[in-house]
């Protein structure tokens, strides 16, 4: 192979695995297969699919708080979904809740060397799958989650839907933001988080 072609080879390879560094403060990667694509414009972060999981986070490690974000689901034949993360370790560690407007559900998970397991709300069943909620497409809702210790207080559309959920997996402090996955295309706006 010739030093022209290998640099330009490198490059993109290299690209292709770190994460964008994106402007006024987001980090933005994807989980899984593909390249999440993620824009930022004067009030709005926007996913607009291609990887398995996106994510853009922001600010500094909190390890217990809350986060809070306003989305939109606009597109997608296999997925229309928005989130949040918490607890943020890197592209393959870190806590999730997301509403689907395709599935209308609320559901929270933990990502743990890349693989993604559901967390059964607080008194349900073995074979619960988060809660139902009418996840309206095209339409904006509010997610938020209070983390505090092993305990995540999950609320959808102001108490639409809402659920607390245990896990102890991922202690340590890690950065907040948003999520979404496969070909979402999605509007996040007036993020929110504190400690």
């Amino acid at each position: 192979m010739k030093p022209a072609v290998a640099a330009l080879a490198l490059v993109a390879l290299t690209l292709g695995i770190v994460e964008a560094q994106m402007k006024d403060g987001w980090q933005s990667g994807g989980t899984g297969r593909g390249t999440a694509r993620w824009e930022i414009t004067e009030k709005q972060l926007v996913y607009r699919g291609g990887a398995d999981f996106g994510w853009a986070v922001t600010g500094a490690p909190v390890q217990d708080g809350y986060v809070e974000v306003r989305f939109r689901p606009l597109e997608g034949r296999t997925d229309q979904a928005g989130g949040v993360v918490w607890r943020w370790q890197d592209a393959n560690n870190y806590y999730i809740a997301r509403a689907n407007a395709l599935e209308n559900n609320v559901v929270a998970y933990k990502m743990v060397n890349g693989k993604r397991t559901d967390l059964k709300p607080a008194g349900a069943g073995a074979r619960a799958y988060g809660v139902s909620a009418t996840v309206a497409p095209r339409a904006w809702h509010t997610l938020r989650v209070e983390f505090k210790g092993a305990e995540f207080a999950v609320r959808f559309d102001s108490g639409a839907a809402g659920f607390t959920v245990h896990d102890e997996t991922l202690k340590a402090a890690g950065r907040v933001g948003v999520w979404s996955k496969a070909d979402s295309v999605t509007e996040f706006e007036d993020f929110r988080s504190g400690g």
